[in-house]
């Protein structure tokens, strides 16, 4: 058993339990830091956060169970001094302002190497920000512009849990599943899928899917 004197507890909040395993076997040879704990899901790492006391939580944007980005504004919300470092397979041109704003402190993706993780995990505990130059850039410029994006997408209008369903749909998943993993009403994410028609200036539930199958296919290209 890791002993965490003079070490940073971090928690892992990751549904992949490969990665979780392979994340914490790095994070624990580091002499600074020591995994507390993990969880699959966003009711569970809420609970393993008030159990655990941790001093940096990495936490995954896409959960199975529950949304990464409302675990992370409900970290922020119920535990303002603790650093929220958001992990995603997603490219940040999308998600990194999303999870920003949401309260992280940080974004890496997962294909960065892990010992960007480990970095980043230092500057959050030094209270400093682990982001890209680019993203720094994008959100300055975005400010300077008040809000309005020159060049940003239809896709960068939706709101999160539109995006959430718009990938969803992407990836291959009906209505029924994703209202069942979001735990929403199927009429609720029915709802959303008319939004996110409109926003997007699609007309019929095929054009929709196929938009959202681009988009996916889009991003993982990048």
């Amino acid at each position: 058993m890791k002993t965490t004197r003079g070490r940073k507890k971090v928690l892992i909040v990751d549904d992949h339990p490969l990665l979780r395993e392979g994340l914490g076997r790095v994070i624990n040879q580091q002499p600074d830091l020591v995994v507390c704990g993990e969880a699959a899901n966003e009711s569970a790492g809420l609970a393993a956060v008030k159990k655990l006391r941790p001093d940096v939580v990495i936490a995954d944007i896409s959960l199975e169970e529950g949304s990464g980005l409302d675990l992370i504004k409900t970290i922020h919300d119920q535990h303002p001094d603790l650093p929220v470092l958001a992990l995603s397979m997603h490219h940040e041109d999308v998600y990194a302002e999303r999870a920003l704003h949401a309260g992280a402190s940080g974004y890496v993706m997962k294909r960065d190497p892990v010992s960007h993780v480990v970095a980043a995990l230092r500057k959050l505990l030094n209270g400093q920000m682990a982001v890209s130059d680019s993203i720094v850039g994008r959100i300055m410029g975005r400010s300077s512009r008040n809000g309005k994006s020159a060049n940003g997408t239809a896709v960068e209008e939706l709101s999160n849990r539109e995006l959430e369903i718009f990938r969803a749909l992407g990836e291959g998943r009906g209505t029924k599943e994703i209202a069942r993993t979001l735990h929403l009403a199927v009429s609720t994410v029915e709802s959303y899928r008319a939004g996110i028609k409109k926003k997007l200036h699609l007309r019929t539930a095929p054009e929709l899917v196929s938009c959202a199958t681009r988009f996916v296919a889009e991003e993982s290209a990048r």
